[in-house]
């Protein structure tokens, strides 16, 4: 019933991603900005038997708890052009004061 997963696990077929993100536009005040109301995550792991033996579901409230790494990977046969990064740049300035 929910369709493909939005994605899988690298080393795991049997682990099913799917997330769910709503945001509203910000008010005149705060143009540019936008306001994050749900972000919901859904992880469904699988037997072999295509039989859901665990599910969790994380909400916005423990997406602030979860510790992400700061670590990146370089990867030369897609790294950016000169204009892509300009361009990704002046993105991050613009839209930089989020508040999710």
């Amino acid at each position: 019933m929910l369709g493909n997963p939005h994605t899988t696990s690298v080393d795991d077929e049997n682990l099913w991603f799917y997330f769910d993100r709503k945001i509203a536009s910000g008010k005149l005040i705060k143009f540019g900005d936008v306001d994050l109301l749900e972000n919901n995550v859904l992880v469904l792991n699988f037997n072999r038997y295509g039989v859901v033996v665990n599910k969790e579901f994380f909400d916005k409230q423990d997406m602030k708890e979860i510790k992400y790494s700061e670590m990146k990977t370089e990867n030369p046969v897609t790294k950016d052009s000169f204009v892509t990064s300009f361009l990704q740049s002046v993105r991050q300035k613009m839209y930089g004061k989020r508040k999710f």
